[in-house]
Formats: structure tokens, sequence, C-alpha cells
């Protein structure tokens, strides 16, 4: 297999806190390609911040781009207009990818029998409803093959095949992303896989800001509106109400 260009995505908006730990974790990680003699590229999506996350990630040697209307699937497509890469990696800003993760998915790029795929998550904050919450979407990202929004990794031509994610949705874009990535896998005699063996470990801040309650309630009043829901800023406002 000739040497790869592996291109890092990373939305941001107000990630200044977590942002620099999450960059020095993707360089950390990334010796497993340099070991391969693939190169790497990370590219950061300044999503309209307030706060100083584009200076952050400049400082820590990104390139980045500027996307002014909020959403995390316009994020990432602007992100990957301006990548270069054979493979294109997302990661969200409070992730934090390992050795043995990036090993895996060098691995599946190497079989050339897979187009993208995701990972399954651990949460860095834990309790009982954390712990049923990733259990559960483990269980169903697995089974229906739906990458979550924090680690999603795709062949660069496919990805534009697709034409990226969806950027009318404003949540359930990397569910939406993985049906089509799925369909088109199959179209060409390749899968989509979901990493189990070494997690993607990610913020569990909502369970912090928010109980669980109030988290239910938040999700079910989400849940009742859909599909219309998805394609409403306001009506995500959990994911965007900028708590961090």
């Amino acid at each position: 297999m000739k040497p790869l260009l592996i291109s890092f995505i990373i939305p941001a908006f107000n990630e200044e806190k977590l942002l620099p730990q999450t960059i020095a974790a993707i360089k950390k990680a990334s010796e497993v390609f340099h070991k391969l003699r693939w190169k790497t590229e990370l590219i950061v999506t300044d999503n309209n911040s307030t706060d100083n996350t584009a200076a952050i990630a400049r400082n820590c040697g990104a390139q980045v781009v500027f996307e002014p209307l909020n959403g995390i699937a316009r994020a990432r497509n602007k992100g990957a207009a301006a990548a270069h890469g054979d493979w294109l990696i997302f990661i969200d800003a409070d992730s934090i990818p390992s050795e043995a993760l990036f090993r895996d998915v060098s691995r599946a790029i190497h079989s050339n029998q897979v187009l993208g795929g995701g990972s399954t998550l651990n949460f860095d904050f834990k309790n009982l409803f954390g712990i049923c919450s990733s259990h559960i979407w483990n269980a169903i990202s697995r089974l229906f093959k739906f990458a979550a929004g924090s680690f999603i990794f795709c062949e660069a031509s496919s990805f534009r095949e697709l034409k990226g994610f969806n950027d009318t949705m404003y949540a359930a874009e990397e569910i939406n992303f993985s049906r089509r990535l799925y369909s088109l896998a199959r179209q060409r005699g390749k899968s989509v896989v979901i990493l189990s063996k070494n997690p993607m470990m990610t913020s569990g801040r909502k369970l912090k800001f928010h109980s669980s309650w109030e988290v239910t309630c938040l999700l079910l009043r989400f849940l009742l509106r859909l599909p219309i829901a998805i394609h409403s800023r306001a009506a995500c406002d959990f994911w965007y109400d900028g708590r961090r």
C-alpha cells in the first residue's frame, strides 16, 4: 500500500479548555501512522467560537478554518473541504484517542475491505445513568453500524461521493451519514466497522452539567418532536447550549 495522508478534523465551538489535550492526544497516537510512513494533517474548524479556540488551535500547530453558522455537520464539512487526506478522521474536541485505537484504524484501512466506521465509547465521567447510556449506545452502534459523532473515519473519496454530512441537521447527523456510508459500502462489496477493542474516551460533561432527570426529560422532548427536531437549532439546544 502506498503511503497515505490521514486528515484529522476537529469541529470546535468554545473548546479552549479541552482542545489542547485532544490535539496532544491525537499527535501522540499519530505515531502509529508515522511508523507506517503515513503522513498526517490536523484541521480545526472554529465554529464561530467566542473564546480562544482558534488561537489555541493555531498555537498547537493545527490549520484553522472558520464556519460562521453553528452546526456540527457544517463544522465537519468545512474541515473536510480543507483536507487533502486519503482518509478523514473526525474527532470531537472533547475526546481522547489512543494509539491502540489508531492501530485498529490502520488495520481496517490496510484490509482494503473497509470504507469507514467508528468506535465504541467510554465516558471520562461516570454515574449510573452514564454507564447505562454508554452500554446501550455501544450495543446499538455495533448492531446497526452507527458511528458515534465523537469518532468517525472514512475514505475521503467516499465521503465526497456522499456529499459529507447533511448540514441541515443539528443532531443525529452521524447516524444519517453512517446509514448512507453503509449503503455505499454494500454496493462496493466492502464494509463499515465499529471498532470495539479500544474504545474512544470522550467527555461525559453533559452528565456533569445536567442531572440524569434533566437529561432524560430533554431527550424525551427531543424524541417526541422527531424528525422536525433534528433540523431545528432551538430543539437541539441540549448539544449547543455552550456549557463547558
